[in-house]
């Protein structure tokens, strides 16, 4: 059986997931505290008032496309997260150029999804 170019484009997303969740660990910057719902509450673009990038990837972004892929629901119509990654993550003192390259590629991956 073949893969659609959809179905396709959805593995690709779900393996770069994947791969960013171990890099977040790799890096030091995964937290094995558990969030409470509302302090993960914001009206604020990345939760900023809230979270740090790497907290807004881990208890934000992650679970819900994890979601989005085990529903098969759409993915979001255009994603930009990398440039928000890089403004914020080049102020820590981490490699944090692998993640953004592969914050592009998610961010790629899932537009053309749509």
């Amino acid at each position: 059986m073949t893969l659609t170019s959809q179905q396709a484009l959805r593995s690709a997303i779900a393996a770069q997931l994947i791969e960013l969740e171990a890099s977040l660990r790799q890096l030091g910057l995964w937290s094995d505290e558990a969030r409470s719902p509302e302090s993960l509450v914001s009206d604020q673009p990345f939760a900023v008032d809230v979270l740090e990038m790497e907290q807004w990837l881990q208890y934000i972004f992650l679970p819900t496309m994890y979601d989005l892929l085990k529903q098969d629901a759409p993915m979001p119509e255009q994603c930009a997260i990398a440039p928000m990654a890089e403004e914020t993550l080049a102020k820590k003192a981490i490699a944090y150029r692998g993640l953004i390259a592969m914050l592009r590629d998610l961010d790629r991956l899932i537009t053309e999804a749509h």
